[in-house]
């Protein structure tokens, strides 16, 4: 051990008479580190958008829903139901409505919510938020603040929603219309929800729409484990009522995103199985070098296995400090791009106005794993070669 060791250290000198051999060794460690700096940074990245996201859509597309299978709706009787059976969930009735809102010449498309709103402020924590500022009641709206600025909108001015039920008009039959006063407004992060979603008390979409008393469109349920609570609701839901959680709707966009991240993984991998074909040129031409000092050392006694353990060892120090000198640079790329301002997002299109980083510990042994057996691999070509060495011919010729 004690001559392998020795040979390791003298092949990672500088060799004045070969200087390009220590610089492709040089640029090998630069790449793997650069590499898995990347790797490490863009895998934050990529986990920190998919939990940011989450968090929004769970918000506002509840954890759990409970609607009718097809027709009809849901009753009083089954809300006291639930509530009597799972007193550690949270139930909001709601009705919902397809809607046009409209102010002077604008529109926007959405959906208007009749809620509880004491029960949804138990359920939602955005409106929970907004409500701390003013409750609206009889006909007051509570409205995105994205749709606020969109249309101009000052305190207790007046929105007009069309609806897609129909009434009897002067010459047939014409959307139903209801001015709603706007008296407070939520921001949940994400300016689709913020333009698309409007809530006013239940009695107002009751009287609105002619929806008797006790009768709901659905349920929203709010639960900090909803793939377990789902189960446990589902036997006791009666046949004409299905429940479903908030991934069932988001299904494709998550696998996209997963897809995405692995895509990004294998081709970010790819820099280093670059960086490590330097690994690969920098041992072979070491051995080219020191063919005849290897000839001399298996003559004197040297077994080939020690001498292919010394170009293994080489090439994996190499890699491993590229390996260990990226995740430093990594850690700090991270703490960097999360502690300071230094890259802003455009609010209507991303939920966070600021970079969100979370590498997890699976993906940071996934990179370093991955990038050893890289360098690994890289390094058993150069070392095979080097025990395979011809003693006599190197030793008559040189």
């Amino acid at each position: 051990m004690n001559i392998i060791g020795y040979l390791v250290k003298r092949f990672l000198r500088f060799d004045k008479e070969q200087p390009f051999i220590f610089l492709s060794a040089l640029l090998a460690f630069s790449g793997i580190a650069l590499g898995v700096m990347v790797l490490m940074i863009a895998m934050a990245l990529m986990n920190g958008f998919d939990n940011e996201f989450k968090k929004k859509l769970t918000v506002m597309n509840y954890p759990l829903t409970i609607q009718p299978k097809f027709f009809g709706s849901v009753d009083v009787v089954l809300l006291h139901q639930l509530e009597a059976k799972f007193p550690q969930l949270s139930f909001s009735p709601y009705l919902n409505s397809s809607i046009l809102s409209r102010h002077d010449s604008m529109l926007e498309g959405g959906y208007l919510f009749g809620v509880d709103f004491a029960r949804e402020a138990k359920v939602n924590s955005v409106v929970a938020e907004a409500l701390k500022k003013h409750t609206p009641h009889h006909f007051e709206v509570m409205i995105g603040e994205a749709l606020k600025k969109e249309y101009l909108l000052r305190e207790n001015e007046k929105v007009t929603y069309i609806f897609t039920q129909l009434e009897p008009g002067g010459m047939g039959m014409t959307p139903k219309m209801k001015r709603f006063s706007v008296t407070s407004t939520f921001n949940s992060g994400l300016s689709a929800y913020d333009k698309g979603f409007s809530y006013i008390p239940l009695e107002a979409m009751q009287k609105v729409l002619g929806v008797p008393e006790g009768l709901y469109d659905g349920i929203h349920v709010y639960s900090t484990n909803p793939e377990v609570d789902i189960q446990k609701i589902a036997p006791f839901l009666p046949q004409s009522v299905s429940i479903r959680g908030w991934w069932e709707d988001n299904g494709n966009f998550f696998s996209a995103l997963k897809m995405e991240k692995t895509s990004l993984f294998i081709v970010l991998m790819l820099i280093i199985l670059i960086a490590a074909i330097n690994i690969i040129s920098s041992l072979l031409m070491t051995v080219m070098n020191r063919r005849s000092e290897i000839a001399l050392l298996i003559s004197l006694g040297a077994a080939k296995s020690e001498i292919k353990k010394v170009f293994l060892i080489l090439g994996v120090v190499i890699g491993s400090l590229g390996i260990i000198s990226g995740s430093i640079l990594g850690f700090l790329g991270i703490w960097i791009l999360g502690s300071f301002d230094i890259i802003s997002l455009p609010a209507d299109v991303y939920p966070t106005a600021t970079l969100p980083l979370d590498l997890t510990v699976g993906d940071f042994f996934s990179i370093i794993t991955g990038a050893f057996i890289i360098v690994l691999l890289s390094a058993w070509y150069p070392a095979k070669k080097a025990s395979d060495v011809d003693v006599l011919t190197v030793l008559r010729n040189e």
